[in-house]
């Protein structure tokens, strides 16, 4: 188990003092830190939402003999966006944190809605105060409005550079389809020419290749003996 919440404010009492906290402190720690129980270690990397491991007994149907078991939460690896930090953040969230992060409407809205003392994990109360850091710069930074002529002579300058990567990527196709043709043919024409050094084809030989093409069959075969898509060569 990580930690419980009665043993973290007795650590934090016995570290500062409780004589030495000014009035009102200690209900506002108390406030920030969880109030759950039992907290499991790996909670420590993830987003449980209260849902931690739950103790019980399983109940035989014949005697009813009691056996200690435990149910531990459905924890799941996933990425989700972040629009403040502006990139994905890879955590262990349980489904019921999912289903609470879904209704927030994303992981920035539920880290802030959620108070301290239900955040019952350390990487939650860090992405917290994170995330309401990030909110507070923000709200300092002065906003531009930009008015329909400048955001229409915009959307033209995108428009015109789309089209001229279009016309840059065609042309490098066009160049590379070149160079890949060139290189087919002078590879042909070293292997007819080692062929003939080495007399393994006569002049005749070439010709009578050369004059090889596929023709329908109707000009060479009788109506009778026709099948349809057949080929033949001469």
């Amino acid at each position: 188990m990580a930690f419980r919440g009665k043993e973290m404010m007795k650590k934090v009492l016995k570290k500062v003092g409780e004589k030495n906290l000014g009035p009102g402190v200690k209900e506002s720690l108390e406030r920030c830190i969880p109030r759950s129980k039992v907290v499991m270690g790996r909670a420590k990397r993830g987003l449980y939402a209260g849902r931690h491991i739950q103790f019980g007994n399983n109940i035989s149907e014949d005697g009813g003999n009691k056996t200690r078991r435990t149910w531990k939460p459905n924890v799941q690896d996933k990425r989700l966006f972040s629009y403040v930090l502006d990139r994905h953040i890879r955590v262990k969230v349980t489904t019921h944190a999912l289903r609470c992060i879904d209704k927030a409407g994303g992981i920035d809205e539920y880290l802030l809605k959620t108070p301290y003392h239900k955040m019952d994990t350390e990487i939650g109360l860090l992405w917290k105060a994170k995330i309401e850091k990030l909110y507070e710069e923000l709200g300092k930074k002065e906003a531009v409005f930009f008015s329909p002529e400048d955001e229409a002579k915009f959307e033209q300058g995108f428009k015109d550079l789309k089209l001229s990567e279009k016309e840059a990527r065609k042309e490098v196709r066009r160049k590379v389809y070149a160079e890949i043709s060139k290189h087919k043919l002078i590879g042909v024409e070293r292997k007819e020419d080692q062929s003939i050094e080495n007399g393994t084809k006569t002049e005749e030989e070439i010709s009578h290749d050369l004059s090889k093409r596929i023709v329908p069959v109707s000009y060479v075969l009788a109506a009778d003996k026709l099948k349809v898509g057949s080929i033949v060569s001469n």
